[in-house]
């Protein structure tokens, strides 16, 4: 590919992630759907409970992310937030997924360390990912507060879950790229809400 058709392409690619972004901003549902997650999720650590993050692949990679984000630190120095990727133990993974099935690698977690008013945090850019929607099944009957970050439609997820974050693009990489968009607001409006004298 010559410079001037790479350059094209990067600059279309920019334009495409902008309009994603300003969708964002004109989305009365996205953001109201982002407070109440934020608000959930700040409930719950108050009361000494968990977020458990979870979800394929690149959602894997940000279900990461986000823990960190809560157990380490965002924008303040403050104390450690209780942020569990379920994506990261290898172990317990392939332990699962060779005595069960893939599809239970995420549920037999939330079974195991999942307890009442934790929340299970879904990502899935299609909202169908089978190990993803049997997980938020058992933290439904676990009675954790379920949550979703998914793409245009919701897919299966969507009305799955107490709370669902849509973002309004059926591309892959722009929906993962709002994804760390929204997993940043969420975080710093943790922060703010339980650290506001800091």
């Amino acid at each position: 590919m010559n410079a001037d058709r790479a350059q094209s392409l990067a600059v279309a690619r920019i334009r495409d992630c902008a309009s994603v972004m300003q969708s964002l901003l004109e989305s009365p549902v996205y953001l109201s759907a982002v407070v109440k997650v934020a608000d959930a999720m700040t409930k719950s650590l108050r009361s000494g409970n968990k977020i458990l993050f979870f979800g394929n692949g690149g959602s894997a990679a940000d279900a990461q992310h986000l823990a960190a984000e809560l157990s380490g630190r965002f924008l303040k120095e403050r104390k450690s937030l209780s942020g569990w990727a379920l994506t990261t133990n290898t172990s317990v993974l392939t332990a699962i997924g060779n005595d069960y099935s893939f599809d239970d690698v995420f549920a037999r977690q939330v079974q195991g360390i999942g307890s009442p008013g934790d929340v299970a945090f879904a990502l899935t850019t299609s909202g169908n990912s089978s190990n993803v929607l049997r997980a938020v099944a058992t933290a439904s009957e676990r009675k954790l507060v379920t949550v979703g970050l998914t793409g245009k439609t919701g897919g299966k997820l969507r009305g799955a879950v107490d709370h669902c974050i849509c973002i309004p693009s059926d591309q892959t990489p722009r929906i993962q790229e709002a994804h760390i968009l929204t997993g940043h607001i969420l975080c710093e409006l943790i922060e703010e809400t339980l650290f506001e004298q800091t």
